[in-house]
């Protein structure tokens, strides 16, 4: 899952200086690297739980109503992150962003069910690795990928198309493409993002907000993003490297 990124509006341009801007961007990557990480501990310490709660997966998944319930109330706080953050309501959307990181917890618990434990660890620290590569490439780069946007968010609806259709004909050659096409697509997503935290940085200081208000909402946007960046690409890559049960 993902989303389009939320805009900050500009004001009247404010002076500052590239050292501070640097220290406040600085100070924003540890914050979204800091919600980020705990996100990922808060989800897979839910997953767990949910797979020793029997009681738990039967609920979520012996009925299709409640899968997809479950589904469409994960895209609601997606949303509602986003729209609490950009109104600089920080708690409110960290709050909402725990929130949905232990959903996606109870809703990835599955995994450990289909695949042996050992593929998980390792495809755990594979995407680890690539996403701190992929993170300082969209970091230090200096080509604009602002045109990526509109191409990695298509390639994205083609991909949950795609695989829509491949849920009525169930051909393993679509299914594979799917899944290569979303690793790359999310490892582009990944690079793509990090810049644009970058970018989001220094559009909220040059429009008169004070360090704190961007440090805040844009830490919780930017762990969001990347989060869900990371977990998309694990999934992929699960499904190449894990071995199923």
């Amino acid at each position: 899952m993902s989303y389009e990124s939320f805009q900050y509006s500009e004001s009247l341009p404010t002076q500052i200086s590239e050292q501070k801007l640097g220290e406040m961007f600085n100070a924003v990557m540890v914050r979204v690297y800091g919600w980020m990480t705990l996100g990922l501990f808060v989800t897979t310490a839910a997953s767990l739980l949910t797979v020793m709660s029997p009681g738990l997966l039967s609920l979520i998944y012996s009925s299709s109503l409640v899968y997809i319930g479950f589904i469409i109330g994960m895209f609601a706080l997606i949303f509602a992150i986003g729209r609490s953050a950009s109104k600089m309501a920080s708690g409110q959307a960290l709050a909402l962003y725990f929130v949905f990181a232990a959903l996606m917890g109870v809703w990835l618990s599955a995994i450990f069910i289909v695949y042996a434990p050992e593929a998980i660890v390792f495809t755990f620290g594979l995407t680890s690795a690539v996403f701190i590569l992929l993170t300082i490439v969209g970091l230090t780069t200096k080509q604009d990928l602002t045109r990526w946007g509109p191409i990695l968010i298509f390639g994205l609806l083609g991909v949950i198309l795609a695989s829509i259709v491949n849920i009525f004909f169930v051909s393993e050659t679509l299914y594979w493409i799917i899944t290569y096409a979303g690793v790359l697509i999310f490892m582009g997503l990944i690079v793509y993002d990090s810049q644009k935290i970058k970018k989001m940085t220094h559009t909220a200081a040059m429009s008169g907000k004070t360090e704190s208000q961007v440090i805040s909402s844009i830490g919780v946007i930017g762990a969001l993003h990347l989060y869900l960046d990371f977990i998309n690409l694990f999934l992929f890559l699960l499904r190449i490297f894990g071995r199923r049960r």
